[in-house]
């Protein structure tokens, strides 16, 4: 609809509700290039430009997300270069001057921004910004059946209890345990918990799935859990999954290796320190980047090199 009326679309809504993929879907549908672009405070009037510009001649479409941590002095410029793209789109106009130079236009282009509303750190975009684009309110999913078709693609067949039993535990963790900056109880985090199931069932087929899910959920939980959390955190796991007491799958060559590189750095190998080394690499596995998140003091430094250090010892 935005299109049709040269204007701009602008969906806001919470993290994880899609505002991003839907625009990527409608251009892929559309045949149209989209570019995702994240924005940031750093960003100014020159830098933003440039991409309109690329995108003008291109005919592409632009996808800016987070829009409103641009910072209010940028963005009342950047409403006069976007009305300068639609008012040429508008004039069916072949070339067109932009921030004084001529340039052509290939009037496919599109301009999206997607917003979170409410967050730190985010600003209200000025009216003059706001009245080209037009608003789109996305509403949170259904966490619940985005699991359950997760779970039986990742291969569980008793996907709806188990998919049920996982919303109520996030549900909670969310209300019940301290407000943590590092905390995540949203869509991606759940997608991530949901591939590590997905693999631990393919790597051990005779576990029944209850098993394998609480193994994910704990093993993969407790390692950002603060210490003040991790009894309502057990407690949660353990009225979710009752009676089952499953071990942590250990590699002992691989925490004895992990002693003898903590030795050779003059570290006392305690068995809490191993296990955060183990954690450590077990979270490397499945995330691109893992924040280690601590007091001054408390070995951060040391975990790192420790695990670099066993790297280094058995020639990986």
């Amino acid at each position: 609809q935005s299109l049709h009326l040269t204007m701009s679309g602008a969906p806001a809504g919470p993290a994880g509700t899609g505002k991003t993929e839907t625009t990527k879907d409608l251009g892929r549908a559309l045949g149209i290039m989209v570019y995702v672009f994240n924005c940031s405070e750093q960003m100014d009037y020159k830098s933003i430009g440039n991409i309109y510009k690329g995108l003008s001649q291109a005919g592409a479409w632009g996808c800016f997300d987070e829009f409103n941590r641009i910072s209010i002095e940028v963005l009342s410029v950047v409403a006069v270069q976007v009305k300068s793209i639609q008012d040429a789109i508008r004039d069916h106009q072949q070339r067109f001057i932009f921030q004084g130079e001529e340039i052509s236009l290939i009037p496919t282009v599109g301009i999206f921004i997607t917003m979170n509303p409410g967050y730190a750190g985010r600003t209200e975009l000025p009216e003059n910004l706001k009245a080209l684009f037009r608003p789109c309110a996305m509403v949170v999913p259904d966490f619940g059946m985005i699991c359950e078709i997760m779970l039986m693609s990742e291969g569980f067949i008793d996907a709806k209890i188990l998919a049920r039993k996982f919303i109520t535990l996030y549900t909670l963790c969310r209300e019940l345990l301290s407000k943590q900056d590092h905390y995540d109880w949203g869509l991606r985090a759940i997608k991530s918990v949901l591939v590590v199931a997905g693999a631990l069932k393919r790597g051990n087929k005779g576990r029944p799935e209850d098993q394998v899910l609480m193994r994910a959920l704990r093993d993969f939980n407790i390692p950002k859990i603060i210490t003040d959390d991790m009894p309502v955190f057990m407690g949660l796991i353990g009225d979710l999954f009752p009676a089952l007491d499953v071990p942590r799958k250990r590699d002992l060559e691989n925490e004895a290796a992990i002693k003898r590189a903590a030795l050779d750095l003059k570290l006392q190998p305690e068995d809490q320190f191993i296990l955060k080394v183990v954690q450590f690499e077990e979270l490397l596995a499945v995330r691109h980047s893992v924040f280690v998140i601590g007091n001054a003091g408390t070995g951060k430094t040391q975990l790192c090199k420790t695990l670099y250090k066993t790297y280094s010892n058995l020639k990986r």
